[in-house]
């Protein structure tokens, strides 16, 4: 593997990504993304026709990007580390076959727009999930604000954006934002069934499939994604980004301009 903290694990056809930063609540460092956009490689060039993406442990399910890396960004650091970002969320998007993410814990910002990328979304009733960078004085960029109104809806992706609410599985489920909810101890297992059961399915016609469903949002999602990365990254600099990931890592309140 290229890094201990990506776990990728193959059998019967599924493919299971692991982020393995617990003990940082899966957050995503540069090193951490470079090795899974690696290993999203190798999965999609496997023979497994699904992809599962999970975190280790029962807290958290990406609890978001690198917020004491991105703090003092540049503008064109900014730039790249959205690029890269965007790299792994696409590669996800773009997986040949059926993607779910088993959404065992946290999924903020950045993990947020991970299970975005995916094409099913599981959570455990622990869970809870939101674009929440408002508060760190940027906005989502990792595709957050184009994929999300895709699932949602235009007004409700532009509450949870706004606003940077964090959502429970339960509310997560009635606004479309989760396929289902089921119990924590559960979660593994009824996933597994799932992603057995789709690769059951016929390899072709489910990544023709796949491919005519994405293609209702193409070519507006591409020319979206690319207004995001530079809007996302011309923040990195201003008052406001400072400030807000500051006070997040300080444990205070911000104070905005």
């Amino acid at each position: 593997m290229a890094d201990e903290t990506i776990r990728l694990e193959r059998e019967d056809g599924v493919a299971t990504l692991t982020i393995d930063r617990p003990d940082a609540l899966n957050a995503l460092d540069v090193e951490t993304l470079e090795a899974m956009e690696t290993t999203l490689d190798e999965a999609a060039d496997s023979e497994a026709r699904v992809l599962v993406v999970t975190g280790a442990g029962d807290t958290a399910f990406v609890a978001g990007a690198d917020i004491s890396y991105m703090r003092d960004l540049t503008t064109p650091e900014a730039q790249a580390y959205a690029e890269l970002g965007h790299r792994v969320t696409n590669a996800i998007a773009s997986f040949p076959g059926p993607t779910i993410a088993a959404i065992n814990g946290h999924a903020l910002g950045g993990g947020c727009e991970l299970a975005l990328a995916c094409d099913l979304r599981v959570a455990s009733e622990r869970a809870t999930l939101g674009q929440t960078e408002i508060d760190l004085g940027i906005i989502p960029g990792w595709g957050g604000t184009q994929r999300l109104s895709r699932i949602v809806g235009d007004e409700t992706a532009r509450r949870l954006v706004f606003f940077g609410d964090r959502l429970d599985a339960t509310d997560a489920h009635e606004i479309g934002l989760v396929g289902e909810v089921v119990a924590h101890a559960e979660l593994d297992e009824h996933v597994a069934e799932i992603a057995a059961e789709l690769a059951s399915k016929p390899r072709f016609a489910l990544a023709a499939a796949k491919r005519a469903l994405d293609a209702v949002h193409e070519q507006p999602l591409a020319s979206g994604l690319r207004f995001e990365r530079r809007t996302w990254s011309g923040l990195f600099g201003t008052h406001d980004q400072r400030e807000g990931m500051s006070a997040f890592l300080e444990k205070r309140d911000p104070d905005f301009e």
